[in-house]
């Protein structure tokens, strides 16, 4: 694809409604949250090579409100993740979801788990660095938030990308990655991994982990606490003994309301013990 072409189609690509066509078909116990007393929809979020769309969702009044990047799963930025946001912009928050696979392709409309796979397989790591940093850009200029007061929460995916971002942005006060991968194939477009940041990492980042997820097995996660411990980041790690994966994914049978409750206060929490 030429670079101009590229450019064209990050700028004119819109934010999808509803929930992914591969996560069909949804459960009866989804979350839905209140969009009264919020500003919550669709923005354009300015990046290197033109616009990237992003749901934001923030209190319709105030200002100087503490900030929240909220990161995808596979599946990208869908009603879920949106939901998600509201939940934030609820306590208080501008919370902001940017679609990081926008240019690699539309996964929403991806019926396949397995094709999914396929277009986030091409994401460099970089990429998602740096989208991230104008989306802080972005929350500060435009939608009223507050630099100083940042924190970041990923789920599976975005999980992983929680600890990198905790590790790349010193602006980051903490951090809450859900069930994300620790350890991985080094490669040019992902050349580390949360084990390997581990050691430097200086933002306190809670982890929220499942003691039956079959992708993410308890020998890692006691690798990544032997690796925190190298560090001074004040860093933890929470299992839950009977999660599975995804287990904040109300919409998915892999829910369970009692650990997402649970992972919900520890996360507002550790937000308020931090600075968030």
């Amino acid at each position: 694809m030429k670079e101009i072409t590229r450019r064209q189609f990050i700028t004119t690509a819109a934010l999808a409604t509803g929930f992914a066509l591969a996560v069909e078909p949804i459960s009866a116990k989804v979350i839905r949250t209140d969009g009264k007393g919020l500003i919550a929809g669709a923005v354009k979020i300015p990046v290197k090579d033109g616009n990237i769309p992003a749901y934001r969702a923030m209190p319709a009044k105030g200002q100087n409100f503490p900030v929240v990047l909220v990161i995808q799963e596979i599946f990208g930025v869908h009603e879920h993740i949106q939901d998600v946001c509201r939940r934030f912009a609820q306590l208080g928050y501008v919370a902001i979801a940017p679609e990081l696979f926008v240019r690699q392709g539309n996964v929403l409309k991806l019926s396949s788990v397995d094709e999914i796979r396929k277009v986030v397989a091409k994401v460099p790591d970089a990429q998602v660095l740096s989208d991230l940093d104008a989306t802080v850009n972005w929350a500060v200029k435009s939608a009223k938030g507050n630099g100083k007061r940042l924190g970041i929460t990923g789920f599976c995916w975005g999980g992983r990308m929680t600890w990198l971002y905790a590790a790349h942005n010193p602006q980051v006060k903490a951090g809450v990655a859900w069930y994300g991968r620790l350890v991985g194939d080094r490669s040019p477009l992902t050349p580390r991994h949360a084990v390997d940041i581990a050691p430097q990492l200086k933002t306190p980042v809670l982890g929220l982990y499942g003691g039956e997820d079959t992708g993410i097995s308890l020998e890692t996660v006691e690798e990544m606490r032997d690796r925190l411990k190298l560090g001074r980041s004040k860093s933890q790690i929470i299992v839950y003994p009977d999660a599975p994966h995804a287990f904040f994914a109300d919409y998915r049978p892999s829910y369970r309301d009692r650990d997402a409750e649970d992972g919900w206060k520890r996360l507002q929490a550790w937000f308020k013990r931090y600075g968030v």
